[in-house]
């Protein structure tokens, strides 16, 4: 399948996201039309990437000054003292904002050396390499950057923008199963937020996207990019219609925190039990049709992800989230900011289910329940 490429438009901060399988070559000739002053690269690179991409990208950008960082990356690790660690080596190693920091792995590599990116000498020049499918359809994109705090994930960070993002398809190749799943999460979300038609496609195709088909999964990942950009493009500083990407990520997140961000509880099985408990929840609140819930545990059975919901059964399981449901980022008093869903494609405005935790309580039973 041929290159694809989709433009982020939005003047100087202006970026494209190229699609491929084996498109890591182009990486020199991107890097002198982007950064044209660029002497020196800094490569973050997760410790999870195996080794043979390493020595590929040193082969291919052998004429700069390469510094390799490795990164133990993991929710835990992304952290302040994370940041002053890397901070603190470049400083060490002289770089300017004219140079160029690399970040090679998934989305909490992405976050984290794009935060740092962000902060040193107030924005040096960053390229994302995306390596896991979460981060391939979701993460990389959008200009998000940040760390955890002990009071919630992405407390800390900014916005700011890559010069590109390079997504090649031959990282997915030694992902195990658990990581599909999690990028698949996301593809499945976009699909419902925004995509009718690519929710039916998904309802035919889910099984070849996690079984790694070059041809659909390339098609999974350019549809679930441009449904991203086309919220970023609407709401770059996540102010009104962006947080509907965040449909889900309320109950996910909370998820998360509760398991001290376990290695065994993946963010995407986070996202896809939170997505089921989202869609209770709009039936509740009597903005989403009982078929439409059918039809996404269907996908869900279909593909055996329903192991990642059948775990909230029981109502004292709901309750337990909600002290961590009210740090959520995009609440802004006192109530829980909900983003529900209306239909397979749309969902409710965000700032428009704003739900008290008493209400929360309530609902807890009936959630457990559907």
């Amino acid at each position: 399948m041929k290159n694809q490429e989709i433009k982020f438009k939005r003047g100087k901060n202006s970026y494209s996201i190229t699609i491929g399988k084996n498109i890591l070559g182009i990486l020199p000739t991107k890097i002198k039309v982007l950064c044209p002053q660029a002497k020196k690269i800094a490569l973050i690179i997760d410790k999870g990437v195996p080794r043979n991409f390493k020595v590929l990208i040193q082969k291919i950008l052998k004429n700069y000054e390469l510094t390799f960082l490795s990164f133990n990356a993991s929710e835990k690790t992304k952290s302040m003292p994370t940041i002053n660690n890397f901070l603190n080596k470049l400083f060490a190693k002289n770089f300017n904002r004219s140079d160029l920091i690399i970040s090679v792995g998934g989305g909490v590599t992405g976050d984290t050396v794009g935060f740092v990116a962000s902060i040193f000498k107030r924005g040096i020049n960053f390229i994302n390499i995306p390596t896991t499918l979460l981060a391939q359809v979701d993460s990389a994109i959008g200009g998000k950057t940040g760390v955890n705090s002990t009071h919630g994930k992405n407390l800390i960070g900014s916005f700011y923008q890559p010069k590109l993002v390079l997504v090649d398809t031959i990282f997915l190749n030694s992902l195990p199963k658990k990581e599909m799943v999690c990028g698949y999460a996301e593809i499945l979300k976009h699909a419902l937020i925004k995509d009718k038609k690519f929710f039916n496609w998904l309802e035919k195709n889910s099984k070849y996207v996690l079984s790694k088909d070059s041809n659909k999964l390339s098609y999974a990942i350019k549809k679930s990019c441009k449904i991203k950009i086309f919220f970023v493009n609407k709401d770059v500083n996540e102010k009104n219609i962006r947080m509907s990407l965040n449909f889900g990520h309320t109950f996910a997140h909370a998820i998360e925190i509760k398991n001290n961000y376990s290695k065994n509880l993946t963010h995407g099985e986070a996202v896809l039990a939170g997505m089921i408990l989202a869609t209770r929840l709009s039936i509740i609140k009597k903005v989403c049709n009982f078929k439409i819930l059918e039809r996404i545990q269907k996908i869900y059975l279909d593909n055996s992800l329903d192991y990642t919901y059948k775990k909230f059964k029981k109502t004292h399981l709901i309750r337990n989230l909600i002290p961590y449901l009210k740090n959520d980022k995009k609440n802004n008093d006192d109530k829980i900011n909900f983003i529900l869903l209306k239909k397979i494609g749309q969902t409710t405005k965000p700032n428009s289910y704003k739900i008290s935790i008493d209400k929360v309580k309530q609902y807890s039973k009936l959630i457990a329940q559907y």
